[in-house]
């Protein structure tokens, strides 16, 4: 149960309530988002006593959620969450597109991808300095070398750095790099660290776990949203199953089935939801058709020479070839991708440095 309350209340009103859910022992808490005064209640009310406290001068509506997740409810705040990064619409009309290497490799590499997404209209660049990886002996990325390079390279083109944070100790080291900050899948049920997220001025993009349900993926989200967090994006990632042929086995279905249950933009991620190169185009394509507000996908120079996940990147040349297939699909969805409103054969040399110039 969420109470709102009226804007116009008084400090009396509102403490008239707290009263109340105290004498009747209903433990509850008192929370500000999304521009609304909220107080959450861990109870059910009986019709009786629901009927008394919404007679109460400072209850504006009462909602009454059959879910754990309340605050991520689409039940409670029936409107889409937007919101802007530098200027960019997240959740919108426009679908964003995010690329770049899954690994900051090396000033060349980030750069080269840089200057390749500027060229192309996209605005948000991806890539770990920090890289959580299943064996002690694979690449771990550049640390915080690898956050210096991204965002110089983003500052050098106008972009705007997605990279994961992968622990409380390296939040505060990693947030002044970072305009939007990932959780990645092994971090989805880490509630404490998604605790201190919350309390992160940056946009979070959530994950699913690896073998995460929906309502357990959209509690993490709550996590963050009880801790003042309103800027979170929802990422369908693919899913362990018993098939061993791809790498995760993406969840098409969940993309339009969050979107039905939440408030909050749902961004897809073909690349690690398939592990395989040639399927990432047709599963960003599927996507975009069953609602994506969002595509994050690994791309690489040179693929074959990647320190990381080298076999589920895209060329630069077929990162481009899905752009222009994907403008009709979004078209047919009533979307658009977020670059199409520059020409891939624009020349942006006006407006910014050359790779060159940005690594003198």
């Amino acid at each position: 149960m969420i109470l709102k309350i009226k804007s116009e209340a008084s400090d009396k009103e509102i403490s008239d309530v707290k009263s109340w859910l105290d004498t009747n022992y209903f433990p509850y808490q008192i929370l500000t988002r999304y521009g609304y005064s909220l107080i959450a209640i861990q109870k059910k009310f009986s019709a009786e006593l629901a009927d008394t406290i919404s007679r109460l001068p400072a209850v504006e509506d009462m909602i009454d959620i059959n879910k754990e997740y309340r605050l991520a409810s689409l039940s409670w705040k029936k409107e889409r969450t937007t919101f802007s990064v530098n200027g960019n619409l997240i959740g919108g009309n426009a679908i964003n597109i995010v690329a770049g290497p899954c690994s900051v490799e090396s000033e060349e590499q980030i750069f080269k991808v840089a200057q390749f997404l500027n060229s192309v209209g996209v605005k948000f660049i991806r890539g770990g300095a920090y890289k959580p990886r299943t064996s002690p002996y694979s690449f771990q990325g550049l640390g915080k070398e690898g956050l210096k390079l991204i965002r110089k390279a983003a500052d050098a083109f106008g972009l705007s750095v997605v990279t994961e944070v992968i622990d409380t100790s390296l939040i505060d080291e990693i947030a002044p790099y970072a305009d939007i900050i990932q959780v990645g899948s092994r971090n989805m049920q880490n509630f404490y660290f998604l605790k201190q997220l919350g309390k992160v001025d940056k946009p979070i993009l959530l994950k699913r776990g690896m073998y995460a349900r929906i309502d357990e993926w959209l509690m993490a989200a709550e996590y963050l949203l009880t801790e003042g967090q309103e800027k979170i994006i929802m990422c369908e990632r693919g899913v362990r199953t018993f098939d061993t042929t791809v790498r995760n086995t993406m969840d098409i279905a969940a993309i339009p089935l969050v979107k039905e249950l939440s408030h909050l933009p749902v961004w897809a991620d073909p690349s690690h939801g398939t592990g395989i190169r040639s399927l990432v185009t047709p599963l960003s394509l599927a996507s975009i058709a069953a609602g994506a507000d969002g595509l994050v996908l690994e791309i690489h120079p040179n693929p074959e020479e990647a320190l990381s996940d080298g076999m589920q990147s895209l060329y630069l040349e077929q990162f481009k070839e899905l752009l222009v297939k994907a403008n009709p699909v979004a078209a047919a969805v009533g979307r658009v991708l977020e670059n199409a409103a520059k020409s891939q054969n624009e020349n942006f040399s006006n407006n910014h440095k050359t790779i060159e110039e940005c690594v003198e």
